[in-house]
């Protein structure tokens, strides 16, 4: 039996797609024949809510062969999510109950299990957190004063950094400052910043291995995704308990799921609306003791409901049943 867990859709469509000079293009496959399918995202979703971004008047011509890309690689895996999704014989789990609808939706699917991610609570919970917190603030230089705001992710249109930069423009009496963790290239957004006047209050970092480093320096994560089926930085978040908050959640997130509004985290209903984001943010920032029962409750409820242990004995439940 072959388990592929789709991190990367294509480490399973060489074999689909009957294409061997596919698969010598493909350093990342570790597997060639599935027959079971961890889902973490559903790019027919995704794409129907990006499409009207990736128009080429959207963006700057030097942006055109990134965003040309992007559209050739999301067609190419919705290629491939309707060739390999659709077999019957290929066992799907889905990370969220999120995804398996979405799975059903678009592939008629009706037989996914639910499959949650979890979170290592050993190594990301608030005591860790809170005694890192003063040497990550002052390795950044922030200020005691600054509220700051975390995202962790490539992909930042999807992940609502538009939408941010937008709501933190419209915070001018408030001392913010904004990290942003990924791999993509973050001249995208320099002209957004100048328009914005946010240059001096938005730092992008490269990802690091020791993503406590980030947990430790934040008051708050911040997650206004535009489709996110399991944001796992968002778990991660809630487990560290961080005082202010740690979460605004999208509920396009499958992550939301965990989070009971305005007791673990705060939930943000519609992730276009600048004004709600506002509004949140300045919920954080006004009312730190709210705030901090609601980081300490999440990281409570992660502790007991988001166990390794319990996505251990599902998966093995999910593996007996392909005998």
């Amino acid at each position: 039996m072959v388990v592929v867990c789709q991190s990367n859709l294509t480490e399973a469509c060489a074999k689909t797609l009957q294409r061997p000079a596919l698969a010598r293009l493909l350093p990342r496959i570790n597997c060639l024949d599935a027959n079971a399918i961890t889902v973490h995202i559903v790019f027919h979703e995704f794409y129907a809510r990006v499409r009207k971004e990736l128009a080429l008047f959207k963006v700057p011509v030097s942006s055109w062969p990134i965003t040309l890309h992007r559209r050739l690689y999301y067609k190419l895996i919705m290629a491939l999510e309707r060739r390999i999704y659709t077999d019957p014989k290929v066992r799907l789990a889905a990370v969220s109950r999120r995804v398996a609808t979405q799975l059903q939706r678009h592939f008629g699917r009706t037989d996914v299990a639910v499959i949650s991610n979890a979170v290592d609570a050993a190594r990301f919970n608030s005591d860790i957190r809170i005694a890192r917190r003063s040497v990550s603030r002052q390795s950044l230089k922030l200020d005691d004063r600054d509220l700051v705001l975390l995202l962790i992710g490539n992909d930042r249109k999807n992940k609502g950094l538009g939408q941010l930069l937008c709501s933190l423009a419209a915070i001018t009496d408030i001392p913010i400052q904004l990290l942003v963790v990924g791999k993509d290239d973050p001249g995208l957004y320099r002209a957004a910043l100048r328009e914005l006047r946010l240059q001096q209050c938005v730092r992008f970092l490269a990802p690091s291995a020791d993503v406590l480093f980030f947990y430790a320096a934040a008051d708050a994560y911040v997650a206004p995704s535009l489709e996110e089926s399991f944001g796992l930085p968002i778990m991660e978040a809630m487990a560290c308990g961080l005082p202010v908050i740690e979460v605004i959640a999208s509920v396009q997130a499958g992550a939301s799921e965990n989070i009971v509004d305005g007791e673990t985290g705060y939930l943000l209903r519609d992730p276009l609306n600048d004004l709600e984001l506002t509004e949140l943010i300045r919920r954080i920032a006004d009312d730190r003791l709210e705030a901090e029962r609601i980081g300490i409750a999440a990281a409570k409820y992660i502790k007991e409901a988001c166990r390794w242990d319990d996505n251990v004995s599902a998966t093995r439940d999910f593996l007996e049943k392909m005998r």
